[in-house]
């Protein structure tokens, strides 16, 4: 009998045994638990895992918009050619994994910054498979 994870629950995730302890083994065991304490699901429309993909993808975009202007978000020395964070736009990335994911892409005041980071190439290369 094989399960996918679509239909896996977090205590049928939890019941199973845990490969030996590894570096990122940990966080994941305590993010499953603190989802279970919250009654949270792994899978669906606003899952763990949905929460999780959102949460890398615009994490990474921000790291790219920071390596873009050269310095970080409420950095006191700032731009000194005034190009500055702009706030944020809503897109939808459809991700193999989780479907359809709601971002918020970060934007600057000159409109230079362009995402070609990992977050659009994942979802561009989830669309392809």
């Amino acid at each position: 009998m094989t399960a996918t994870l679509q239909s896996a629950t977090l205590d049928d995730m939890a019941s199973k045994k845990s490969p030996a302890s590894t570096p990122e083994g940990e966080p994941a065991r305590e993010l499953v638990r603190q989802a279970r304490e919250q009654g949270l699901s792994l899978t669906g429309p606003d899952g763990l895992l949905k929460q999780m993909t959102k949460t890398v993808l615009e994490t990474a975009l921000n790291e790219e918009l920071t390596e873009h202007l050269g310095f970080g978000k409420n950095d006191p020395a700032g731009s000194p050619n005034g190009n500055v964070r702009h706030g944020t736009r809503s897109k939808t990335v459809l991700t193999e994994a989780n479907g359809h994911v709601q971002i918020d892409v970060p934007r600057d005041r000159a409109g230079t910054f362009t995402p070609t980071d990992r977050a659009q190439a994942a979802a561009a290369a989830d669309r392809r498979r």
